[in-house]
């Protein structure tokens, strides 16, 4: 029954460590995703530590891969100090999830406030060009949020933009895509996105930061898992003498 108990718990192990290495992808592919999803939205948020979580998941990621080499080859050689080294990597690793989620819910409680202390500002430093950067950040965000203003369309009458241009419209990037010749005149609001931007952005951000939250638990249950088996192979590997190691039984063989 010991032989057996240690031969699944092999097979686990081996079973996880593939397991590992498509997480260390996953897990970089999420990271890169938070960046670049950001990296579209920075002017909305002026702290630069909403990251953390972020570069986190893709060191994360990066170790993974590196961990999911040595279990494998520990347990294919039945390595005790591969399986203990293995282990410890593990629970290091776990740890530093557990850190990524207690971060992620920080910041993400931050995002509203974030946005809320930076978005006027943007808006009021808009000037229609596109070689400006807070102006192609917010045709963006417009477009791809279908939204218009802060609150709603009529915002933009508070703006510097609005007042220097004189013309009573509103950025095309307003302009449902359904209506065709929309010039974000104002005389004609239906043309409009209706909602404003400012929850939008918020709840954005703040899906984007719950990926890396589940992300971060979903393997953080892997590696317990891992973290129980290779336990599991050393201590009944100590505590039975019956048992031989394979790579014994091969060089014998």
């Amino acid at each position: 029954m010991g032989q057996c108990g240690i031969t699944s718990s092999k097979t686990v192990l081996v079973f996880l460590n593939l397991i590992f290495w498509a997480a260390a992808g996953i897990l970089c592919y999420i990271g890169a995703y938070v960046f670049i999803t950001y990296d579209d939205y920075d002017h909305f948020f002026e702290d630069v530590y909403t990251l953390i979580p972020a570069v986190i998941i893709i060191a994360v990621g990066t170790l993974l891969f590196i961990i999911g080499l040595i279990g494998c080859c520990a347990t294919i050689r039945e390595s005790s100090c591969g399986l203990a080294t293995f282990a410890a990597i593990l629970l290091l690793v776990f740890v530093t999830e557990c850190v990524v989620v207690v971060l992620g819910y920080i910041y993400r409680a931050k995002v509203e406030d974030e946005v809320n202390h930076s978005i006027q500002k943007v808006y009021n430093e808009y000037n229609g060009t596109n070689t400006d950067a807070p102006s192609r950040a917010i045709d963006y965000v417009q477009r791809q949020l279908h939204c218009c203003g802060i609150h709603n369309y009529s915002d933009w009458r508070n703006t510097r933009w609005f007042k220097e241009s004189k013309n009573n419209s509103v950025p095309v990037s307003c302009c449902q895509p359904s209506i065709s010749n929309c010039t974000g005149t104002l005389t004609r609001p239906s043309d409009l996105y209706q909602e404003g931007c400012e929850a939008l952005v918020v709840k954005k951000l703040k899906e984007i930061m719950m990926y890396v939250i589940w992300a971060a638990l979903t393997f953080a249950s892997i590696q317990m898992l891992g973290m129980l088996c290779a336990c599991v192979v050393l201590c009944r590997r100590s505590h039975d003498p019956a048992y031989e190691l394979l790579v014994t039984t091969n060089s014998y063989a």
